[in-house]
């Protein structure tokens, strides 16, 4: 790891290594930006899941750039990307490789062929379009990081992302991902449709059939080192308390917005909120994470590890309603704090 930027993964950051990490980040942001036109909030949100090392799920309709976004972040930060398109025939082994008989000095035997998760970043394209048996054969290689073929244990290289798309449930021929493999995904994030001035851009600025041009703009080992980065941001005490808080009242009966809900988040969401606070910190050059961090990524983080009751589906609600509503009835903290503290978080 280079010393600019990491002396020590315990020592506090300093005003030059905020500075020279948010630089990077933000020239990675301005190519992104670069690629898809009017989305500069889930741009943020998908750097910030990365250097969390979390996986992404990202849902919209057809056409609104899911796939390109994921292309563009693989060449901007020197990943190797791999593609897998998923249809209701795809196989288990299809994602994770087959072991295959071949002959090896003389003596036929199986050797493991790697399949396409063998990759820094893996778009799961349109995943809830294959059967629930081939969707679950990447809950191991998401949260061990490896896959088990015959006994034997396969590492995946790092970095590792996943980065899945879906199409809206209600379409036709989509099956529901499964409670589990949900729970893997870090962030879900929701693509919105442009505006009209955003069209006009991508109208004037895109051709039919054309990928648009991303330059490099970090190597891997860059990557890696802003994500360590990510440790030495500081998580006050007070910001870890509303954290708890937090992702405890999404359990039934701990709180009014909680009422609908038949399963509340898990520890893992806990979890990864506070490394994603810590990652959304260290995009804005701050030395700790704030209340603020987490207010604005609680919604994707937990949105999709709400499992909603009966009543609550007939009447339209949605986990990213209910995240919402969790945020405006779960104070900051838990009592007055002195005016000093306040303004330091």
């Amino acid at each position: 790891m280079s010393a600019s930027l990491t002396d020590s993964l315990t020592d506090p950051l300093t005003d030059d290594q905020l500075n020279a990490a948010g630089g990077k980040l933000e020239a990675v942001r301005k190519a992104l930006n670069e690629v898809l036109f009017g989305q500069e909030a889930l741009i943020d949100q998908v750097l910030i899941c990365l250097l969390s090392r979390g996986h992404l799920l990202l849902e919209g309709l057809p056409g609104l750039g899911k796939t390109e976004l994921v292309r563009a972040l693989g060449s901007v930060l020197g990943l190797e990307a791999k593609r897998i398109q998923f249809t209701p025939d795809l196989l288990p082994g299809d994602i994770t490789g087959n072991p295959l008989l071949q002959e090896v000095d003389g003596q036929r035997k199986f050797v493991f062929q790697p399949g396409p998760v063998f990759a820094n970043l893996v778009l799961a394209d349109e995943i809830n379009r294959a059967s629930p048996k081939t969707q679950s054969s990447l809950l191991e290689a998401m949260q061990e990081h490896r896959v088990t073929s015959m006994g034997e244990r396969h590492i995946l290289p790092a970095p590792f992302f996943v980065m899945a798309t879906q199409n809206p449930i209600e379409l036709e021929g989509t099956y529901p991902l499964p409670e589990a493999q949900l729970d893997r995904f870090l962030f879900k994030l929701n693509i919105e449709a442009n505006g009209p001035e955003v069209l006009q851009r991508i109208v004037q600025q895109r051709r039919l059939g054309e990928d648009a041009n991303s330059p490099q703009v970090l190597a891997q080992g860059e990557l890696l080192e802003l994500m360590a980065l990510t440790h030495r941001i500081h998580l006050p005490d007070v910001v870890a308390n509303y954290i708890a808080r937090l992702v405890y009242a999404t359990q039934p009966g701990q709180s009014k917005a909680s009422a609908c809900i038949k399963y509340g988040a898990s520890p893992r969401a806990a979890i990864g909120l506070a490394a994603a606070a810590r990652s959304r910190a260290l995009l804005h050059r701050r030395p700790n994470a704030s209340y603020e961090d987490v207010r604005a990524i609680a919604p994707s983080v937990l949105q999709h590890r709400l499992v909603l009751d009966y009543h609550a589906r007939l009447e339209g609600m949605t986990g990213q309603r209910i995240a919402g509503d969790l945020l405006t009835e779960v104070p900051a903290h838990a009592g007055e704090l002195p005016p000093v503290v306040r303004e330091r978080i």
